[in-house]
């Protein structure tokens, strides 16, 4: 019998996380090189797959062993029907999902060559997320954590706002996003994994501690930690007060997308099992470094025995 882990899971019933934001359907192509200018570009692979930020994090909880609701809009629109009846059926509770009239579903475009890197050309129709969905504290109260994408602000910032009222973790998945709204969200989040993109666009620094610094000096209220792809993650450890990094799986990457997501579903579920920070992140870099192996998005989101499995042959002595 195997010793226990620090990512086995509590006791108890598993922990019910809330993901707000994006709910896409994407065309993924495998390719052998990124076209570098015009002309046309011959996949030698491809899928369908509906996802997007919080979808994708919403599924990487269900495979670790938590539940997971979405909170996302549609448009009323076949593209729409297929989304939902998608996620749903990979376990995520959709009740809550919003289908816009007169909106158009957002799609994605996007080619994965053979190092794994990517390119998105993403549209969503800004009528999409016009409408702020209604909800109680009652039904807030449900939830062990909340993580949010920037892909739906107003919605995201009512529900960071209830959230963080009650005393319970708020998480913000920092990317890339229009000018004020992750000063908008920030504030109101007790946790913010950024991306390496949108903290250097936040701070002008391309130095990725020198990143960390200025935004905990920034959003000093919050747990702070930056993603950077194959360099790992670069956190601010609050009782030491100063900044640790957390490498990332020394393994050849066959797809990077959804990686992002997959970590960013996983510290959510961990910080609502009670894991400390620093075990967290590791925990969410398995996840995500195993995902980077496998090409179809967030397909390749692990199951949580495959998390303790490869942690134990990458980290432990």
């Amino acid at each position: 019998m195997s010793s226990p882990s620090i990512f086995d899971p509590p006791p108890g019933p598993p922990k019910h996380i809330l993901c707000v934001g994006a709910a896409v359907m994407d065309t993924i192509f495998r390719v052998r090189t990124l076209p570098q200018g015009q002309g046309k570009v011959l996949p030698y692979d491809m899928l369908q797959i509906a996802e997007g930020m919080a979808s994708s994090a919403a599924y990487a909880i269900v495979r670790l062993g938590g539940n997971a609701s979405l909170w996302g809009a549609v448009g009323d629109d076949e593209t729409g029907k297929r989304i939902i009846r998608e996620i749903g059926e990979t376990g995520i509770n959709v009740e809550g999902m919003l289908r816009v009239e007169g909106a158009r579903s957002a799609v994605s475009t996007i080619l994965v060559d053979d190092d794994g890197e990517r390119l998105i050309v993403p549209f969503y129709d800004p009528k999409l997320h016009h409408t702020v969905k209604q909800f109680t504290t009652g039904d807030i109260a449900a939830f062990d954590a909340v993580l949010v994408d920037v892909r739906w602000p107003a919605l995201a910032l009512q529900v960071l706002k209830a959230v963080k009222a009650m005393g319970k973790p708020a998480i913000l998945d920092g990317d890339v996003a229009p000018d004020g709204i992750i000063e908008l969200l920030a504030p109101e989040a007790t946790h913010i994994i950024f991306s390496e993109p949108a903290a250097q666009r936040l701070t002008g620094a391309n130095d990725i501690p020198e990143t960390v610094l200025l935004l905990k000096q920034r959003f000093s209220h919050a747990f702070i930690c930056v993603t950077a792809g194959a360099a790992g993650s670069y956190r601010f450890n609050n009782d030491g007060g100063k900044i640790e990094h957390c490498p990332t799986l020394p393994a050849k990457a066959i797809d990077t997308l959804a990686a992002g997501d997959i970590f960013h579903g996983a510290f959510a579920l961990a910080i609502a099992e009670g894991m400390a920070p620093g075990d967290a992140i590791r925990f969410s870099s398995v996840a995500a470094g195993i995902k980077c192996g496998v090409f179809g998005g967030r397909l390749g989101a692990p199951l949580r025995r495959n998390v303790l499995a490869m942690n134990e042959i990458a980290y432990e002595p």
